[in-house]
């Protein structure tokens, strides 16, 4: 099952509507990491408010999504998990370690928002390890 990739002034936004086998989780990563650099994105929300269970592989692979997208310069946020959800993962252990989550997709755009007015140290910018 494909899940569809909307671009939204310089966001990215997944919406997965029914669980996703292993494959199409993987092809979803991949797809969004490159779309990141293709499209110059500063942020990505994924969304899976239709997702009434998440396991161990779901949640490694949203986790390590969020991670090559920040190695490619966007932030990633997790919206609509739900509460049956957040209890089984927190009971068998899974976390999505630096990762954020919001609430909702409106939540995740502020969030993204947020992230886009903070100032940037120097030298960490997107052209740091390049010399003139």
């Amino acid at each position: 099952m494909q899940v569809p990739i909307l671009k939204q002034r310089d966001y990215l936004i997944a919406s997965i509507q029914a669980a996703l086998t292993d494959e199409d989780l993987k092809h979803l990563r991949d797809a969004l990491v490159a779309q990141v650099g293709e499209y110059r994105s500063r942020g990505v929300i994924v969304d899976v408010t239709a997702l009434d269970v998440m396991d161990s592989f779901a949640v490694r692979t949203l986790r390590d999504l969020a991670h090559m997208t920040r190695l490619r310069g966007a932030e990633t946020v997790i919206v609509g998990i739900q509460p049956e959800v957040a209890f089984a993962m927190t009971q068998l252990g899974l976390r999505l370690e630096g990762v954020a989550a919001a609430l909702d997709l409106e939540e995740g755009l502020a969030y993204l928002d947020r992230q886009a007015k903070r100032p940037t140290l120097r030298g960490a910018g997107p052209h740091s390890g390049r010399r003139a």
